[in-house]
Order: structure tokens, then C-alpha cells, then sequence
């Protein structure tokens, strides 16, 4: 993963050149958290666009550097991702025409627009935020992974120029107005008629329509077969996963979804080494001393046999760490600062001993409805709509938390359990096999429990979910909770919950409050809130909230 930043202007008279790449060199500079190991810069069209890189370099590191342009010169690319299936692309869709001359996985894209234009994302598969720009027509065209797990904003500025960017903080000092860019979606325009904020929605195009997204839920399948179509899938996604040529680990919290991520990642390199970094995998972990996570995640380490990093935060560590935290998510949502703050300082210390890829288990409990409210689902049906708008939204939180506390330090979060053929296989499986005897993700846990060659302990196998905000320590959200009467008043509580009634608690304020500060303009923010119309649902969004976590068997 990387940063990107481009520039269209409006104006044919702009700024000198050099002003100008010296300025949008200030603003790449944000977010070379992103991307420490190279940058790069190109201007054309006498300076009315400007395509920019932060690069980290995951993929054929020793070459692949960024903005790529096309040996006949007329095509500048800058994307911030991985494409898996770069490999097959050459051989199945562009029959061998192309050669890869960077080395770099995103080079594939340049040469499929060449040949089937803006149907080339419905081709690719991967995590992806992208800008290409054709010199020769002046065409531009700009994409975002199907799911989102790759930010990406645009804005427009005064005079009415248009700005694209991995990160908001690249945008607001120039433009007036900033919209997220949706995923699965394309837009292609000429860079002399660029596009105005009024007609963005209109002009955005939706290449993405899952299999599953009007299909409805299995309700006659076939227990087995599902159960091992789960296992397979999640296994192929996790190979595919480990395209790096560089040192890479797992993030271990010791719940289901990271360990069976953890599990499947240590069979797949104990078979074949994926490159020459060896079999030896590093598993990370972070908690308060004595964290529920911590235990299970020593226990699951020990049973994998990886190379097992556990490391230990205070109170004090977390608090002093928010405003930071804020600034890199661009976001004052609740739960995702919660549980942001361990998974960034973690990515710290990952960082400091080498590593630049992790895989990790975001995604798992939107798809198989494995927060402790979807125990309150009042009937299948609403169990299932619930998975598919989470899953729908999940750029405004799990994807935008794993990606932006990772990649605060130059980390890249890989998230198997939203792969898209993942999620055809198993957004459609019947509520009632997803949550079953009383367990949430029963089918993800039946689909690996094998116990003449077991992938997990039994026990964190059927581990009762803890979201992660609260298994790295329960004190962990109370502290926040009590530091915060600290920092708003009684006063100043009521009167910001006059303006916005979604600032229910002083927490809220307090993040909203450092938000502002560093954020003066508005942006697109959305908040994580349990299903509350649902009886016996909470609104805070902490899993101990919910009755279903006192009431585990």
C-alpha cells in the first residue's frame, strides 16, 4: 500500500511549474506515513495535472517505484494497493501482449485501460485506490476497490480545480469541499473538463454488484457442503494474501477471526515457503498486563508454533496517543477510536522490528453477524439485511481503521475475510447456520473445527466474541470513559448534545472536540452504532454492553 495525491486544474493559467510541485510536494508530505520509501512526482499538460506517489514497497521493492509511466510515455499511474491476480491478467485477459517492465503488480492496469478501457476494474482483483491519467486524450480515470478498504477522498477547490488523495489531511488547507470517493466505483472524465462538485454523484459510475447484494439467504442448503466451501475459500484468500516479497507477520488478538487467520497463514508457509524471508511467521500482539486477548493469544501462538511478540500498553500510553490517533483516522467515531488506539500502537512496534505486511481479521464479524447484538436479530431476515448494510459500510470503520492506524507507520493491513469471492461464497448462507446454539460465527468455527487435524485450541475456537476495544483490557474503555468527565464538562457536554444529539456521552465530545481542532472543514463521517430498534440492544457500541456477553454459556 502507498499514498496517492493529483491535481486537475481548471485554470490554463496556473502557478509556474515549480511552485506548483513544490507546494503539492508539501501536501504529499502528509501522508508519507503511508509510503516512507520512495515518492515521486509528475506534471503534464503544461501543469494542470499533477500525479503524485508515496510509496511502500511491498512487491518487487527493489524496482516498481511510482508514478509508473508507460514506455511510450503517454500514460502516468499512481495507485495506492495490491492487485492479486496481476500475474493471471497478462496471461488470461491481455493474452501475453504486455510485458511487466516495473516489476510492480499495479502495472497491469495501465495496459488493461489500454485495451478495455473503464470495464478494467470489474478485472481486477484486489484493495486499490487509483489514478490514471492519459496524456495523448487527456483522459483521466480513477477507481476504488469494490469494499473500501483503501481510502480515498477527493475535493474541489476555490477556483473550482479538483484534488484526489489516499487522506483528507491532503485536502484541506487547498479545497473548499471533500467527498469520499465510494467504493466500487469509477469516474472518467477529460482533464479539461473536469469534473464540479454538483455533478461527482452523477458522474461516478458503480462497476461493483455483488453476487449476493439482491440474492437473498440459502435457505435450504446443504450443512456440509457450506461448511466446507467456507474452509476453502478462506483458505484461498489467505494465500493469495501473501504475495510479498518482503518480511510480513499476522496481528494475533487471540479472538476467532485473527487466530483462524494466524492458523491458516502458518500451514500455508509450513507446506512452501511464499518468499525467501523462510517459514518462520511472527505473530503481534498488544493488551494491557493481564488482557483477556493476551492469554488466548499466547495459547494460540504456542499451538501454531509461530514467533510470537506480545507487547503491553498503559492507560496513559492510550490517552496520550488520541489526538495522534485522530489525526490519522480523520474520523470522531466512538468505537473505531476505541479500538484503533491499541491496533496503532501495536503497528508501531511492528514496524520497529522490520515488518511492512500484516494479515488481520477485520471483516469476520460483519459477514457472519458475530457482534453479540446480532443475538437480538428479531428474525433471519433482519439478521441478514443487518450483514449486508455492515458489510456496506464497513469503509466507514473496520476498513478505515485497519488501514489508517497500520499505515500511520508505514504498515500494510491484509484482511482476508473481505475477499470478494469470499464474501459470494458466504454473505448468502442461511442466518441460522451463521449464529446456532447460541454461538455467534457457529459456521466459520464448524467449518474449522477438525479435530483429527485441528487448526485452532478448542476452546479459542468456540471463544465467546470480544470486540477488540475491549479484549485488550476492560479497564481500557472504562479509563476512557472516566478521562473524559475529566476533559468536558457538565456543561459543555449538554450543550454540544444540543447541536448534535448523536454526542450522547462526554467520550464523544472529547474526540469531537479534537477533531475539530485539526479538521476545521466538514467531512464525510459517519458513526458505528448497534442496532438499538432491536429489543434489549444498547447503544454503546462496547460488546460488554450488550446482554448476550453476560450471558455466555
Amino acid at each position: 500500500m502507498c499514498g496517492i495525491i493529483a491535481y486537475f486544474s481548471k485554470d490554463k493559467e496556473t502557478e509556474a511549474s515549480e511552485t506548483l510541485r513544490t507546494h503539492f510536494l508539501e501536501l504529499s508530505k502528509r501522508i508519507r506515513h503511508r509510503g516512507p520509501d520512495w515518492n515521486g512526482v509528475c506534471l503534464a499538460n503544461e501543469g494542470n495535472v499533477l500525479i503524485g506517489h508515496e510509496r511502500l514497497s511491498i512487491v518487487s521493492p527493489e524496482s516498481g517505484s511510482q508514478p509508473i509511466v508507460s514506455q511510450d510515455s503517454n500514460q502516468i499511474l499512481s495507485v495506492n494497493g495490491e492487485i492479486y491476480n496481476h500475474k493471471s491478467l497478462y496471461s488470461s485477459v491481455l493474452f501475453d501482449k504486455y510485458i511487466n517492465k516495473s516489476g510492480s503488480d499495479c502495472e497491469v492496469i495501465m495496459h488493461l485501460y489500454r485495451e478495455y478501457g473503464a470495464s478494467t476494474a470489474k478485472m481486477l482483483d484486489g484493495i486499490y485506490g487509483f489514478v490514471l491519467y492519459n496524456k495523448e486524450s487527456g483522459e483521466v480515470f480513477i477507481a476504488r476497490d469494490p469494499i473500501g478498504i483503501i481510502p480515498l477522498y477527493v475535493g474541489w477547490t476555490k477556483a473550482g480545480d479538483f484534488m484526489v488523495a489516499s487522506e483528507c489531511k491532503c485536502l484541506i488547507d487547498d479545497c473548499e469541499k471533500i467527498e469520499l470517493f465510494p467504493p466500487g466505483h469509477t469516474l472518467v472524465f477529460n482533464s479539461n473538463d473536469i469534473p464540479t462538485f454538483e455533478s461527482f454523484t452523477k458522474d461516478t459510475v458503480k462497476f461493483y454488484e455483488p453476487l449476493y447484494s439482491n440474492s437473498g439467504f440459502n435457505e435450504n442448503e446443504n450443512t456440509e457442503t457450506t461448511l466446507e466451501s467456507v474452509r476453502k475459500s478462506l483458505e484461498e484468500s489467505v494465500r493469495k494474501r501473501l504475495m510479498a516479497d518482503v518480511p510480513f507477520g499476522v496481528l494475533l488478538s487471540g479472538g476467532l477471526d485473527s487466530s483462524l487467520i494466524a492458523s491458516i497463514t502458518s500451514r500455508i508457509i509450513r507446506e512452501k515457503p511464499v518468499n525467501h524471508w523462510g517459514q518462520n511467521l511472527h505473530s503481534f500482539s498488544i493488551g494491557l498486563e493481564g488482557a483477556p486477548d493476551l492469554i488466548a493469544a499466547r495459547e494460540v501462538a504456542d499451538f501454531l508454533g509461530t514467533i510470537h511478540h506480545e507487547f503491553h500498553f498503559t492507560i496513559q500510553d492510550g490517552i496520550d496517543a488520541i489526538r495522534d490517533l485522530i489525526w490519522h483516522l480523520e474520523t470522531y467515531d466512538v468505537t473505531t477510536i476505541r479500538a484503533s488506539t491499541p491496533m496503532y500502537l501495536l503497528s508501531r512496534k511492528v514496524k520497529s522490528l522490520g515488518i511492512k505486511m500484516v494479515l488481520s481479521g477485520e471483516g469476520a464479524d460483519e459477514v457472519f453477524g458475530g457482534y453479540l447484538y446480532f443475538h437480538q436479530a428479531p428474525n433471519s431476515e433482519e439478521f441478514h439485511n443487518e450483514c449486508l448494510k455492515r458489510v456496506e459500510n464497513l469503509h466507514h470503520f473496520d476498513c478505515l481503521r485497519a488501514n489508517k492506524s497500520t499505515m500511520a507507520w508505514g504498515v500494510e493491513a491484509r484482511v482476508p475475510f473481505l475477499d470478494q469471492s469470499f464474501l459470494n461464497t458466504v454473505m448468502t448462507i442461511n442466518p441460522k447456520l451463521k449464529c446456532r446454539d447460541n454461538k455467534e460465527k457457529w459456521c466459520l468455527r464448524e467449518a474449522f473445527n477438525t479435530p483429527d487435524d485441528p487448526y485452532l485450541p478448542e476452546n479459542v475456537l468456540w471463544r465467546q466474541k470480544e470486540q477488540f476495544s475491549d479484549g485488550v483490557g476492560y479497564s481500557w474503555i472504562d479509563s476512557l470513559r472516566e478521562y473524559s468527565e475529566t476533559q468536558v464538562t457538565k456543561e459543555e457536554f449538554e450543550e454540544a448534545n444540543k447541536n448534535d444529539e448523536h454526542l450522547r456521552t462526554r467520550e464523544a465530545v472529547w474526540y469531537r472536540r479534537i477533531y475539530d481542532s485539526l479538521f476545521p472543514k466538514e467531512l464525510p463521517i459517519k458513526r458505528w452504532i448497534p442496532r438499538t430498534d432491536w429489543e434489549g440492544v444498547g447503544y454503546d457500541p462496547s460488546g460488554r454492553a450488550q446482554g448476550a456477553h453476560e450471558n455466555r454459556n
